[in-house]
């Protein structure tokens, strides 16, 4: 498969497309790159790497919608020094947000009819801002454990991580500079880590949740994943509520939890874990061990408790009436 080349620029009319967000979006609002132009490239990538990596819902017209929503942003704007920040940028969006004209399936078998809602406020803040939806990406069952066909950009026979799978393979493997995600427990984290992409996850509630179907409402929090820090940052800016931008002084000092939380991991983990550490001393950076969450193994039981309880509360209905359609592991947490 595809590494290196999946997140470079590629050639358009000429011209480089850059993988960041910050700096694509730049090319397209100022037009030295070409909306119109973009969308044909992208389609010719996507159609080279999504059928191997699965990160998005099957939409039929993806790119003849695309080019018709570019076309009205470009008579809307015609004037570069008028465009949103994300003029055209195309994005992905975990398919348990609501987004006005597609269909909700949350990864599930249930009848799309039942679980559709207000689009997301998130996904409307993004679209104010210029973006344009790629598509519904991938997600696990109902944003839990049941996983859905995405692949590993770097590994097919490797697990890209859940439940917001598509959502950082998608960014992974170029096809996207920005998509959404949610997190309950390990969500956005994980599958960031799996795919080699920034994912970030804000503190609850700083970007609204409303327009999502919940896992468990007291611990879902909604995040976003792109290439880089820089581009986490302007995503950041458009979603986050009281975003402060804030210049370091200096490298930050970084903290190793010492305890039973780290004591957790795998040896295979640690090892890594270890190995990272020492990178970050050798490159000037200063570690120090902190104690935390002595009482970790408390705090696991009651989150997954509180999680399971509220995913019940949530799913009574459709569970009474749809529970033979659910994935055993969804049964299971209901």
């Amino acid at each position: 498969m595809e590494r290196d080349s999946d997140r470079g620029s590629r050639s358009v009319a000429g011209l480089k497309v850059p993988s960041s967000l910050a700096t694509l979006a730049d090319s397209l609002r100022s037009g030295r790159l070409s909306l119109l132009d973009y969308l044909g490239d992208l389609e010719s990538h996507f159609n080279r790497r999504e059928p191997a990596v699965r990160a998005f819902i099957a939409e039929d017209g993806r790119f003849e919608r695309l080019r018709r929503q570019a076309r009205a942003l470009l008579a809307r704007y015609p004037e570069p020094e008028q465009r949103p920040p994300l003029f055209g940028v195309p994005v992905g969006v975990k398919d348990i947000f609501h987004v006005d004209g597609f269909v909700t399936q949350a990864g599930s078998r249930l009848p799309p009819e039942v679980l559709q809602g207000t689009e997301a406020a998130s996904v409307t803040l993004l679209k104010e801002a210029g973006a344009l939806v790629l598509g519904k990406t991938v997600t696990t069952e109902f944003a839990y454990f049941a996983p859905g066909p995405t692949r590993n950009p770097y590994n097919p026979e490797h697990t890209p991580g859940g439940s917001s799978s598509g959502s950082a393979a998608a960014v992974a493997t170029g096809l996207c500079p920005l998509a959404l995600g949610t997190q309950t427990i390990g969500s956005i984290n994980r599958p960031a880590a799996f795919c080699g992409v920034v994912g970030y996850k804000p503190s609850y509630d700083r970007i609204a949740r409303a327009g999502v179907i919940p896992l468990a409402s007291s611990l879902d929090h909604v995040g976003t994943f792109t290439t880089d820090v820089a581009g986490a940052e302007l995503a950041g800016t458009l979603l986050g509520q009281r975003w402060q931008h804030v210049v370091a002084s200096g490298r930050p000092v970084l903290g190793i939890p010492d305890g039973p939380y780290l004591e957790r991991a795998s040896a295979e983990g640690l090892t890594h874990f270890q190995e990272t550490c020492e990178r970050l001393a050798a490159a000037g950076f200063k570690l120090k061990r902190v104690p935390a969450m002595a009482d970790f193994d408390d705090i696991y039981e009651r989150h997954n408790r509180l999680t399971a309880a509220e995913a019940a509360a949530f799913h009574e209905a459709w569970f009474d009436k749809y529970a033979p359609l659910y994935h055993r592991k969804s049964v299971d947490l209901i």
